[in-house]
């Protein structure tokens, strides 16, 4: 029987984690490549950097 069924990947999330706090669009973009969420990162980033954190970090602990 496993612990928890949602475990995080060990040490890929918490770089991702802190790469979301530093350079949040690098952060999203380890976890989904080009996609609509990396550009739309880089606009909430652009607009303001705490809306940036916010999003990138909600993209990747949403897994």
């Amino acid at each position: 029987m496993s612990a928890s069924t949602n475990t995080a990947e060990g040490p890929k999330d918490v770089i991702r984690i802190i790469l979301a706090i530093v350079l949040p669009p690098l952060g999203v973009f380890f976890q989904v490549g080009l996609g609509l969420h990396f550009w739309l990162n880089i606009v909430l980033t652009i607009a303001g950097y705490i809306p940036g954190i916010i999003h990138a970090l909600w993209v990747i602990l949403k897994k």
